[in-house]
């Protein structure tokens, strides 16, 4: 009777939670990707990676392997900063790549999502300003918004962040660091010139600003040359985020920090509070998968899948969409980007998108400061050839009804 008694008089809806927690929203994209996943339904909207490129079946062997080579060690509690040999091998391929770095400056994630939230609770205080491009990747925007961060946004071209706007922006808001997505920028495509690198590294490192490089997707370029990184450019003025999700498998929730090694003891700290180290097994996958030379011809099959369906998006974009719209053509990644009419709402449009059964993600999230009312993304990673084609038809007949 009595445990009832008190069961009754629990309301959890009451609970004092804290108001930035309640105040944050939940990220658009998970739900979107609720109605995306309906039957029938053509998706554009997610960021996931093709299926058809987890190298399951090489995993599948690793793995064995892994348990008899490594055994107990390989699902036991590890370093904070990740097994010791897949921070050597990470490093020394940073090396060879042109960014000199040792094992201190590295440090495994929980993929590169949480690389942006260690970042955050690093660096950020309620009201601190961030900079970053406009629009930006809406998972980095949640985690800043987390820590109630504020925005001095910068507006993009064809080359990437519009550089000439930083110094003016840094001087009016002073913020605490930089963020960017520099290599075929999510939600747009965009890859940041080689000039703008060099500018942008030259701005921050006067300012003693760090630039934070989210680049999950640099080793995905089918197309055009390849550009220095930030972090070659800028050393220690840079931390790197890299991701072993968009070229291997993201159910490993896999990625790294290259930073300078003074930092990465604070972020090592600071990831101790969050989940004391990353997938100890999973590290040991992506370790073998490098050190027996697999990740080079995997890559090249990954550019291949995504250079021939991004070029039949395109194709197909410019068969059928009617006048008016504008779209990049990204030369890597997983995204391009729409500029619809000014006068045309994607948000109002995406509900008419599903009864269509083909589904997008409005652009007004990505836009820190509000904005982006006429803007989407579209993903061509994860459809097949078939349902590009499908989809885009029925994207074009939703724009040609509805403008």
């Amino acid at each position: 009777m009595m445990h009832t008694e008190m069961k009754n008089k629990v309301s959890p809806e009451n609970w004092k939670i804290a108001a930035h927690v309640v105040d944050l929203e939940t990220s658009i994209i998970r739900e979107i990707l609720k109605f995306s996943s309906q039957p029938g339904v053509i998706s554009f909207a997610g960021g996931l990676p093709a299926p058809e490129s987890f190298p399951l079946e090489t995993l599948k062997v690793l793995a064995a392997e892994i348990f008899d080579n490594h055994g107990h060690i390989a699902v036991q509690y590890s370093l904070s900063r990740g097994i010791l040999p897949l921070r050597e091998i990470l490093a020394k391929r940073a090396t060879q790549r042109g960014t000199p770095s040792s094992v201190d400056n590295i440090l495994i994630t929980s993929g590169a999502q949480q690389g942006i939230e260690l970042v955050a609770r690093a660096f950020i205080e309620p009201g601190d300003y961030i900079l970053t491009e406009d629009p930006t990747y809406v998972g980095a925007l949640q985690a800043f918004n987390y820590y109630q961060a504020r925005y001095a946004t910068v507006e993009m071209d064809d080359e990437g962040m519009k550089v000439e706007q930083v110094r003016k922006k840094i001087e009016e808001f002073r913020p605490k660091l930089i963020y960017t997505v520099s290599n075929f920028q999510n939600p747009t495509g965009i890859t940041m010139s080689e000039e703008r690198r060099r500018q942008l590294v030259e701005i921050a490192a006067e300012f003693n600003i760090p630039i934070i490089d989210d680049n999950p997707y640099g080793d995905i370029r089918f197309a055009g040359k390849n550009m220095p990184t930030l972090k070659s450019l800028g050393g220690d003025g840079v931390i790197a985020l890299r991701s072993f999700s968009k070229i291997m498998a993201p159910g490993l929730r896999l990625g790294w920090m290259n930073g300078p090694s003074c930092v990465i003891a604070q972020f090592e700290k600071v990831k101790q509070c969050a989940d004391l180290h990353s997938n100890t097994f999973g590290q040991y996958l992506a370790y073998e998968f490098l050190s027996r030379g697999l990740m080079e011809p995997h890559l090249e099959m990954i550019r291949k899948i995504y250079g021939d369906k991004r070029n039949l998006m395109l194709s197909e974009i410019e068969k059928k969409f009617p006048s008016g719209i504008k779209w990049t053509k990204p030369d890597g990644g997983l995204f391009l980007w729409l500029d619809l009419p000014k006068h045309v709402s994607a948000r109002e449009l995406f509900p008419k998108a599903v009864e269509k059964k083909v589904a997008f993600v409005y652009g007004e999230p990505f836009f820190a400061n509000g904005g982006g009312k006429n803007t989407l993304r579209l993903n061509y990673s994860t459809a097949n050839k078939e349902q590009i084609v499908e989809g885009i038809g029925r994207l074009a007949e939703l724009f040609k009804a509805n403008f």
